[in-house]
């Protein structure tokens, strides 16, 4: 398997044992005699997406907000401060962020009288369809399909799993809501078509167990956590046998990898031990791999997601972070409302700084996806640079339950497809669809004229020179 020798490990390599099935990293092993790392890296794998959802808006949404710069930096361009901001956590990654403001959702409002009182059912749908859902309580769900969906379908075919979708708070697809929507549509960011909305995992246990194939059978997966096993125990032999094939860095990034993979492992058997110990929960409705932590449970989602993406088990993801109805209390965000009724601040500016801390706190938990994408080399770069990751909401100021001044921003290099640095502040009316259909063509889907209710891509570049104030 020494590539030097023109024999090569072929990219979409397993190694397997009882009930597990475990996908290599990207090795210098698997780059055919006469090509460059940098040359395989870009044509076997296309920009990995992830799409986040972030609930309800933001304070910086409200009108008042807007003027003290609580979601958006005052300065448009690429000198922009974030000290003020609820995106102030990811100052150190500013390079790789794009800020979209003043974008608005408007296919998430009410178009006839009575869907009037549904923001909170119609929203998640809309974030990345940017299409109006049709008002059902019954199965014949419409909107559209998402962008994320959209790629998969065209990008992610030749991964063992195309896309997968995850939420951080507890879902329901069944049965109708309230304002005669089904709770599908609060429930569901990525639909595979107009009519078809994508489970979403919330369990990290079931989400490694796919991605790993760990247990093919009911009994496999019983005999495992029965003798407490790691997935990595039943393939030691098949990893002693490769390891004798690879080179010094070969080694190496394998190493690595799997430490990755058994630590994950050990921190939901870890989870799974004290939410089956007896002792009481703060979710006790919570699935046993869930942890009652919600700054661990976003985190070990986003370790999966890395894994993943660094052995292209997937390139496509969309993860829920919340509800919009939410009760939670998000103590370490130094507020103690809980998320809904704190969105409710009632235009009281002591109320609308209160719910910054918690927009803060939640924008607070990216800094260490990115910081593990940036430590995984993958050719002459790391996996930052090749990933984009959209965060926004399809609401404006939650207290009016309008769709105005949406938050939203990207991060990642997208393969060189984003400049980063930069705050667009976009024309009042501008419909997030049109930044939309521009991160599409970031991502290689250059061939799509519109998106949603798109009117006209939005650039996503800016002159340096070029400083003004956001106003919104």
């Amino acid at each position: 398997m020494e590539f030097i020798t023109g024999r090569h490990i072929p990219r979409r390599t397993f190694v397997r044992g009882m009930g597990a099935t475990v996908a290599l990293p990207f090795l210098d092993a698997m780059i055919p005699a006469g090509r460059v790392w940098s040359r395989i890296a870009d044509d076997a794998l296309p920009t990995r997406l992830v799409a986040i959802e972030m609930v309800h808006g933001a304070a910086g949404c409200n009108e008042w907000g807007a003027t003290q710069n609580l979601w958006s930096p005052e300065a448009v361009g690429r000198d922009f401060d974030l000290a003020p901001t609820s995106l102030s956590s990811l100052e150190p990654f500013r390079d790789y962020l794009t800020i979209i403001s003043n974008t608005d959702v408007r296919m998430a409002e009410a178009y006839q009288p009575y869907e009037i009182g549904g923001d909170h059912f119609r929203s998640s749908a809309v974030f990345l369809t940017q299409s109006h859902p049709k008002q059902t309580e019954g199965s014949d769900v419409y909107v559209g399909t998402s962008l994320d969906q959209l790629y998969a379908q065209r990008f992610g075919q030749d991964t063992p799993i195309p896309s997968m979708q995850l939420c951080i708070e507890n879902i329901n697809q069944s049965g109708g809501c309230a304002y005669g929507y089904t709770c599908v549509y609060t429930d569901s960011i990525s639909w595979a078509s107009p009519t078809e909305p994508l489970p979403v995992i919330r369990d990290p246990r079931v989400a490694f167990d796919q991605l790993f194939g760990a247990g093919g059978t009911v009994e496999e997966r019983v005999l495992r956590r029965r003798t407490n096993k790691s997935i990595l125990d039943w393939i030691t032999g098949r990893i002693a046998q490769l390891r004798r094939e690879l080179g010094p860095n070969d080694i190496q990034r394998l190493d690595r990898y799997l430490d990755n993979v058994r630590e994950i492992e050990r921190r939901i058997q870890r989870t799974e031990a004290q939410n089956t110990s007896g002792e009481s929960r703060e979710l006790p409705e919570a699935p046993a791999g869930v942890p009652d932590s919600f700054e661990e449970h976003t985190r070990l989602m986003f370790d999966l997601q890395v894994l993943a993406f660094s052995s292209d088990v997937t390139r496509v993801f969309s993860l829920k972070m919340g509800r919009d109805s939410s009760a939670r209390v998000f103590h370490e965000s130094g507020s103690d409302r809980p998320f809904h009724p704190a969105s409710h601040h009632g235009a009281r500016e002591e109320a609308i700084l209160d719910f910054a801390k918690i927009n803060r706190y939640h924008v607070s938990m990216l800094p260490y996806f990115l910081e593990k994408l940036q430590g995984i080399q993958e050719g002459d770069t790391h996996l930052l640079d090749k990933t984009m990751i959209i965060y926004g909401s399809p609401m404006g100021d939650p207290n009016l339950h309008n769709h105005r001044r949406a938050p939203l921003f990207v991060a990642g290099g997208a393969n060189g497809r984003l400049e980063g640095g930069l705050h667009l502040n976009t024309p009042d009316g501008t419909p997030m669809a049109n930044a939309m259909l521009s991160l599409a063509h970031a991502l290689g889907m250059d061939d799509m004229d519109s998106f949603g209710d798109s009117t006209a891509e939005l650039s996503l570049s800016m002159p340096a020179s070029t400083l003004t104030s956001a106003g919104s």
